[in-house]
């Protein structure tokens, strides 16, 4: 079986020493990097998690995320953040970014490594699954995220999340186009073809909602500025 490699990312080096040593003693093949701009310099795509400090150089680990999230090559890699920022608003910002786990400083070694299990277990249970929607006409699945549109039920992960009646229109119509952009006109026509008046920010408020609702499957809902809205397959 391939054992997964790990990238430590913090500006930290003690600190990178000692969870390399501690994640390696765990089986994990594990790099260190003390910033971004050194990290970038990897070959990131060969990684199967990223643990990510926000608060660095240059470029901060946000930054960074949304460099990864941008990236084909590099959008699916798990990132963990691990940050003493711990506001509720740094948690959701990061989250919002398609972490995969958000870690506050000061923390112990196990929670971190029983962080990195969750997260690498979650991981390959996706891609075991199918990454295309399914043939079944009354089913949308796409890795764990699964809209039964007969019973108009929602599951994430086994899950299910309640959606408002649009939040899941628009989301099925999402995944049935999943790899392509969707422009507001077409997701408008056909979402909301029953609405006399609709403006474009309903739009807005629904792909926000739907990312806040559906976890870690909010990353896979793609903006494109002036073009619209799409999902990645």
């Amino acid at each position: 079986m391939e054992t997964n490699r790990i990238l430590i990312v913090d500006d930290e080096e003690t600190l990178c020493e000692v969870l390399k040593l501690n994640l390696e003693n765990e089986g994990y093949d594990v790099d260190t990097a003390f910033s971004a701009e050194q990290a970038l310099g990897y070959n990131l795509k060969e990684y199967s998690l990223i643990l990510l400090d926000i608060m660095m150089g240059e470029i901060s680990g946000i930054k960074m995320a949304k460099m990864l999230k941008a990236d084909v090559a590099t959008a699916d890699i798990p990132i963990i953040f691990c940050t003493a920022r711990d506001t509720e608003d740094d948690m959701i910002m990061g989250l919002n970014l398609g972490a995969d786990d958000y870690i506050m400083k000061p923390y112990t070694v196990r929670n971190v490594i029983a962080r990195v299990k969750s997260v690498l277990r979650r991981t390959a249970s996706h891609k075991d699954n199918c990454s295309t929607p399914t043939e079944k006409p009354n089913l949308l699945k796409i890795d764990g995220l699964c809209l039964d549109l007969e019973f108009k039920r929602c599951t994430v992960d086994g899950e299910e999340v309640k959606l408002a009646r649009k939040e899941f229109e628009l989301l099925a119509y999402l995944m049935r186009h999943s790899g392509k952009i969707c422009s507001r006109e077409q997701i408008l026509s056909r979402v909301w073809s029953d609405e006399v008046v609709v403006l474009d920010r309903t739009i807005d408020v629904n792909i926000t909602r739907l990312r806040s609702k559906i976890g870690a499957y909010g990353s896979y809902i793609v903006t494109r500025s002036g073009f619209g809205y799409g999902f990645r397959d």
